[in-house]
């Protein structure tokens, strides 16, 4: 058997049962070193590792007074033939009364008449365990049965001892451990380093091998939430395709996020049992609002020079000024897409981030999480495209995906994606997607031109690639979990 040279040492000196400081002095090893090699010699069955628990007793704040002055008993027996008065100015008022309680039940004197009469001035076990404490900190096995009881008697005391529990590490050397100690010792080196080829010593060297059925303790290094890692591969993956990452505010105005979208001001979505909407707008700006308004406006109530007869109402500006906590990232898309020029197209873009909505929670549902969405906007591009661009992301994500027919406010024609889990043999719907309608483009865009945008859930997507049935599991800060997740 192949053995490190620590490995070597400590087992020349463990002839019996000792402790990780005893082998460290023994063997002039750092104690850092023995417990790594002792971990090593474990799994090669050569030595066993056991843990003990002990009491470690030492003195707390009151105990280390009372270790140079005496215990208050003490103190007032020293005093004995004095009035009662002066003994009590001398140790106190407070200390007086305890000694009083502690000379009776130890029987040590009595008070009589006004004085203190003693009747034994031998040291008391306590008081013997209290100078003894008074040199360090003694564990329980150190204590003779004298010791105990007096152990005992300074419990009753408030802050005079401290009992804590410690843990000591024993190592004990199997049989087959001691054969190989008695051994001899020959130097093997596991690193060639430029010292040895300086001087050539390497020729003579023996050279450790590494034995890859040893068991070592996995060693997790430093790295991203899951979540993270995914949302970097998203973003990977849409850069490789030519596509450019954008960003939006958090807390948006009802106007980019429902009315620049056709969706009407009655709508069961923009109720606030769906949307977290904020009580105070101060500060909150509409950027763009002037200058869209009037074309959303129009559309709205009918339908503009879209084509579309809207949706025949009044359009209420104040309901469109009202801010929220975004319900979809579509707003981030928006916003782009009414400041895009002719001469910009085409334009590929994505965005990933948070979205609220005011859901009800449980495995699959949660009030706050990410979304991915993005739009392609050309003169020149369909339905088709669209199918390819979904393809082509879930195949690099992983997955084998096929669309169905829906249907989306903002959208027409609609799908909506579904992957196929091979563990579960069945379909999931991630997302929708769609062509933006013409009273959603033409009134940011100027124009009338064929926008294909989609969106997914993120949060859902990476339970999934992590094999929970619980979307709730991504946000528990479970250490062990995080370190070995690999996705």
């Amino acid at each position: 058997m192949n053995l490190h040279n620590h490995e070597l040492r400590i087992l020349k000196v463990l002839k019996k049962k000792s402790t990780p400081e005893e082998i460290a002095e023994k063997a002039s090893l750092p104690r850092d070193t023995v417990m790594r090699a002792s971990s090593w010699l474990s799994t090669k069955d050569l030595i066993k590792v056991e843990e003990r628990l002990y009491e470690e007793i030492s003195l707390g704040e009151e105990g280390k007074i009372y270790a140079k002055k005496g215990l208050p008993e003490r103190q007032v027996i020293e005093l004995a033939g004095k009035d009662i008065g002066e003994i009590r100015g001398k140790v106190g008022h407070k200390e007086f009364g305890i000694a009083v309680g502690w000379l009776k039940k130890k029987n040590l004197a009595l008070i009589e008449g006004g004085n203190i009469k003693v009747l034994g001035k031998g040291k008391t076990d306590d008081e013997k365990l209290l100078s003894v404490l008074s040199k360090g900190a003694l564990t329980s096995d150190e204590l003779t049965a004298e010791l105990k009881k007096g152990l005992e008697l300074l419990k009753k005391r408030q802050n005079v001892v401290r009992v804590a529990e410690r843990k000591r590490i024993i190592l004990i050397p199997t049989k087959k451990g001691m054969e190989l100690g008695k051994g001899k010792m020959e130097e093997s080196i596991s690193q060639l380093t430029i010292k040895h080829l300086m001087s050539d010593k390497w020729k003579n060297t023996k050279f450790r091998p590494y034995d890859v059925n040893v068991f070592v303790t996995p060693s997790y290094p430093a790295k991203k939430h899951p979540l993270q890692r995914m949302i970097d591969r998203v973003k990977d993956i849409f850069v490789e395709m030519g596509f450019k990452e954008i960003s939006g505010p958090l807390i948006e105005s009802a106007f980019w996020n429902f009315d620049a979208l056709f969706q009407p001001q009655d709508h069961p979505a923009r109720d606030m049992h769906d949307t977290f909407y904020l009580e105070r707008s101060e500060g909150v700006e509409t950027e763009g609002f002037e200058k869209f308004k009037g074309a959303v406006k129009k559309t709205h109530e009918d339908g503009w020079t879209t084509g579309s007869r809207g949706w025949q109402y009044d359009w209420d500006e104040n309901v469109a000024r009202q801010t929220l906590l975004r319900t979809h990232t579509t707003a981030v898309t928006c916003r782009y897409l009414s400041n895009l020029k002719r001469e910009n197209l085409p334009a590929k873009v994505f965005c990933i981030g948070k979205t609220f909505r005011n859901e009800t929670i449980d495995y699959k549902h949660l009030p706050e999480f990410y979304q991915v969405e993005g739009i392609v906007v050309d003169e020149d591009v369909n339905f088709r495209h669209l199918l390819g661009v979904l393809n082509e992301f879930y195949q690099q994500m992983g997955f084998k995906v096929r669309f169905r027919p829906a249907y989306f406010p903002y959208t027409e024609p609609s799908v909506e994606t579904e992957i196929y889990l091979k563990e579960k043999g069945e379909w999931i719907e991630l997302g929708g997607a769609g062509i933006f309608r013409p009273e959603v483009v033409k009134p940011l865009l100027g124009f009338d031109c064929p926008v294909l945008a989609w969106g997914l859930g993120l949060d859902r997507l990476v339970a999934l690639s992590l094999g929970l049935n619980d979307i709730r599991d991504l946000y528990v800060s479970d250490l062990d979990w995080l370190r070995r997740s690999t996705v």
